[in-house]
């Protein structure tokens, strides 16, 4: 077999400004040839087609088509392949020519996983773009310091609830619901992702019902309160509920990203009309992830793409509660929230499914104070009442940001918030936590 040379170079033998540079986790059948395999993943998602054509002539070629820059077989068999051996395992890069590609999301993700999605064991686990070319994206429009501008919090993490029961709840329903939580000391409330525009609670008048809420908590506990309002929807009504939403008065958006696109989140984010923090929720984003051989890596579609997109912050699954996430996974995709990119600004991660009070501390050990602890039924079902369900949360932030730990400030009288939802659930790491947790 004849490979082309412009076909196999190496990393710095290309202009970086030039390329996108994807990288995939492959398996193959033990017969295969790796280095003719790669190739036709260039080909196919570039330039050419299973025979050559005449249209694709050397110049064509040498603008246009993909490049691969790294094939490395894991383990690295030298010699014959021992018997028991089945399949092969590669990390494979490849660089896709930038004129080839666009900033639509839409094209992105045709270019670097579109017909190849049909090749069996094949993710896309990671994208590298250059700096030119993530300069055309405005990314997050608030982002971490942004948020906490607005809140006017700056020196500990944030608390997150997310409105239960998650769907029935009328808009006066919902803005009750939402009062007590402000009231505990909760800094960002959020619509459940199963609650939109639905006739029995429509976006505008849960917006107005929630904010005369929110107003009235805010003034009663000094501090301010956002709400993401979820105005996922179709395409064509997007824009138009954010502003309908904002008219009304909200002071936060949410969309689920991947049920209305990346391209539709870019478009809401970018519009200078739509001036406060949007959340991304999670939705779909499994369906993309889970599998361990085909897809794309949960650090794409949790946090790289949305932050490229513009999302402000985002729910991000953890290993502690309902879901089957590893903490690999989970400080993987976290970091690459907050990680430094160049023109593109941190997103606010959100961790949550199944938070309680007894993860604040693990919690600030990993990430310091910039994140914001998303609990559900840990606020609003917490034994004293949805009110003290907040006050829990802000009474172990303060004593942990202060050294102690959850356990000492347990033995506080003030704390008697904290101790019931320790009492319920308990410390994270604690050798009898399943054993409460049983209770």
């Amino acid at each position: 077999m004849y490979v082309d040379p412009l076909f196999m170079q190496f990393p710095d033998g290309i202009e970086k400004e030039d390329f996108i540079i994807a990288t995939y986790y492959i398996q193959t059948n033990r017969d295969v040839e790796s280095v003719k395999y790669a190739a036709a993943i260039a080909v196919e998602q570039t330039s050419g087609t299973w025979t050559p054509v005449p249209g694709e002539t050397p110049e064509l070629r040498q603008k246009h088509l993909g490049r691969v820059v790294g094939l490395y077989e894991i383990p690295a068999y030298i010699g014959a392949l021992p018997d028991d051996v089945l399949e092969r395992q590669y990390i494979l890069r490849v660089a896709f020519p930038v004129v080839n590609v666009g900033t639509a999301f839409s094209m992105i993700l045709t270019v670097l996983v579109g017909n190849i999605s049909f090749m069996g064991k094949l993710k896309l686990m990671d994208v590298e773009f250059p700096e030119s070319y993530l300069a055309q994206f405005q990314g997050p429009k608030f982002g971490t310091q942004g948020i906490r501008e607005v809140l006017g919090v700056y020196d500990r993490p944030l608390i997150n609830n997310m409105i239960k029961p998650c769907t029935g709840l009328n808009p006066k329903q919902t803005a009750e619901l939402a009062y007590e939580v402000a009231l505990g000391g909760v800094d960002i409330i959020k619509d459940d992702e199963l609650t939109a525009d639905q006739p029995y609670c429509p976006l505008e008048e849960r917006v107005k019902e929630v904010m005369k809420a929110l107003k009235a908590a805010d003034e009663e506990k000094g501090e301010k309160t956002i709400f993401t309002f979820n105005i996922t929807d179709r395409t064509e009504k997007l824009r138009d509920n954010a502003l309908r939403a904002i008219e009304a008065g909200a002071n936060g958006l949410m969309v689920n990203t991947w049920t209305i696109g990346l391209d539709a989140a870019r478009m809401l984010a970018e519009d200078p009309e739509i001036n406060v923090p949007i959340l991304s929720h999670p939705d779909l984003q499994g369906a993309l992830s889970v599998s361990d051989s085909s897809g794309i890596s949960v650090l794409l579609a949790n946090a790289k793409l949305p932050r490229l997109a513009g999302m402000d912050m985002a729910i991000l699954l953890s290993p502690y509660g309902k879901f089957p996430f590893s903490m690999d996974a989970f400080l993987n995709t976290s970091y690459a929230m907050a990680s430094p990119w160049k023109n593109i600004k941190p997103m606010m991660l959100m961790p949550g499914g199944g938070t309680t009070q007894g993860h604040i501390e693990e919690l600030i050990h990993k990430f310091g104070k910039d994140v914001i602890i998303a609990a559900g039924g840990a606020v609003i079902g917490h034994p004293m009442g949805t009110v003290a369900g907040g006050k829990a949360f802000r009474q172990g932030i303060d004593a942990v940001m202060k050294g102690q730990s959850l356990r000492e400030a347990c033995q506080d009288p003030a704390n008697k918030e904290l101790k019931a939802a320790i009492d319920a659930w308990g410390i994270y790491g604690e050798k009898d936590i399943y054993d409460l947790k049983k209770n």
